[in-house]
């Protein structure tokens, strides 16, 4: 293994198909390594630095003894968080700012190196062998570190990667054609985009080269592992297997699912992972609640507790792919964005699961304000160039959720433009005015 970079491929396979309590007992000599880096910046010196119980662990459950940080904490003091001025930090990212202002993370040499292992390996269990072709189309610039990470897991699994970035079907179509990558990276309503585009000029899209698609940015699973009306749709136009990820610029570290699509694979040398509840215990397996991460081996901008404000669950059992690693389901919701509509509560995420049953539609956000009687004033716009029906709307919405939100329908040009107003990378679906 090379000296300069402490990552090999088949010691983390092997790390995986390892019993549980010897994935734990590595895990909880990286935390304690962890934790030793964390106390040399500023934020966690402060509340980290005399509690010798931060380093004398006995076990990786006794993380939860320590505080949380949370993105407040990050808004409030960002010059308390990562070595900005550090000789070692080799990149600078944004994160996306999607709930807020963004912020910035500072890359070591050997973040991004670990970063280039994370990515190999997640490719790796979703299929994708030495050699392959992907194409990446997601932008690699603006300080956008998905797609570097993309790129360096690639080029780390030894595989070859199509840097194409995002947009024009045309020239993603020209890119297939001429060079033919098997597996595809992106947002899967782009891909949709793309896959439709082909279909309207005639190409045979699900007979293309593409046969694995790894998608990011919009969950495309339900809670049960089943694909949402999006999942479908990107696997029955290309004919392919869709593997979704989630991840976050801020810990350093994303989750994808393995061939068996249950559930994104912890890497347990790069990541320790809780879900917890509102009070902050933690919740057992299998019950939706915040998912906490504390990422393992950051040098430039090390979390602990970090809590995302992202909702999912938690699988310990073992994976019928073989690896031992604990796996995290598809994104349920945000926290932030939880609505309480005439007594449901209920996530924006699953409206707009509704809404991609019927591909008329072309774009959706939902408005929340405060009503005459305190609670959430819920309203859903659509958009639609055609007669689609405000009330079927309504009343596919209330089947699902068991309240009936108001829904507002305009031109699709509209609605798509005001999701990119703030110039943002992802496109923006919840408009809070409370």
């Amino acid at each position: 293994m090379n000296q300069n970079n402490p990552y090999s491929l088949e010691q983390a396979l092997a790390l995986r198909r390892a019993p549980r309590h010897e994935i734990e007992k590595k895990q909880l000599h990286l935390l304690k390594k962890h934790l030793e880096k964390a106390r040399r910046i500023p934020f966690y010196r402060e509340i980290l630095g005399q509690d010798e119980q931060a380093v004398s662990l006995e076990s990786v459950a006794d993380l939860s003894q320590l505080p949380f940080t949370c993105r407040d904490d990050l808004d409030r003091f960002p010059k308390r968080f990562g070595l900005a001025d550090s000789e070692n930090i080799r990149d600078i990212a944004l994160t996306s700012g999607t709930t807020g202002e963004p912020v910035i993370i500072p890359y070591s040499g050997a973040d991004l190196q670990r970063l280039a292992f994370n990515e190999a390996v997640a490719f790796h269990g979703a299929g994708v062998k030495k050699g392959d072709r992907v194409l990446l189309t997601v932008t690699l610039d603006r300080c956008f570190i998905a797609g570097l990470a993309y790129y360096s897991g690639i080029t780390f699994l030894g595989a070859r990667a199509i840097r194409s970035g995002p947009g024009q079907p045309a020239r993603q179509w020209h890119i297939i054609e001429k060079l033919n990558p098997g597996v595809i990276v992106g947002v899967p309503s782009f891909l949709k985009e793309i896959g439709e585009w082909g279909m309207d000029k005639g190409l045979a899209v699900a007979d293309s080269s593409i046969h694995t698609i790894i998608t990011i940015g919009e969950p495309v699973r339900r809670p049960d592992h089943s694909l949402t009306a999006l999942g479908e749709q990107v696997e029955r136009l290309w004919g392919a297997k869709v593997r979704s990820s989630y991840g976050a610029t801020e810990f350093e570290t994303a989750f994808c699912e393995c061939v068996k699509s249950c559930g994104g694979h912890v890497h347990p040398e790069l990541m320790l992972v809780e879900i917890v509840d509102d009070s902050g215990c933690s919740l057992p397996d299998g019950t939706a609640g915040e998912i906490v991460v504390t990422p393992l081996g950051v040098e430039g901008f090390p979390l602990v507790r970090f809590r995302t404000g992202d909702i999912a669950r938690l699988e310990s059992s073992p994976c019928s792919c073989g690896w031992n690693t604990q796996r995290l389901g598809p994104i349920e919701g945000r926290l932030a964005q939880r609505l309480k509509y005439r007594g449901t509560t209920f996530y924006p995420e699953t409206v707009f699961h509704v809404l991609q049953e019927d591909d008329r539609i072309r774009g959706a956000y939902v408005e929340v304000r405060v009503a005459a009687d305190g609670a959430d004033d819920v309203t859903v716009v659509v958009g639609c160039d055609t007669d689609i029906g405000q009330k079927s709307i309504e009343e596919n919405l209330q089947a699902a959720l068991r309240v009936r939100p108001a829904v507002k329908i305009r031109k699709s040009g509209e609605v798509v433009a005001k999701m990119f107003e703030s110039g943002g990378r992802k496109p923006k679906k919840f408009f809070d005015y409370r």
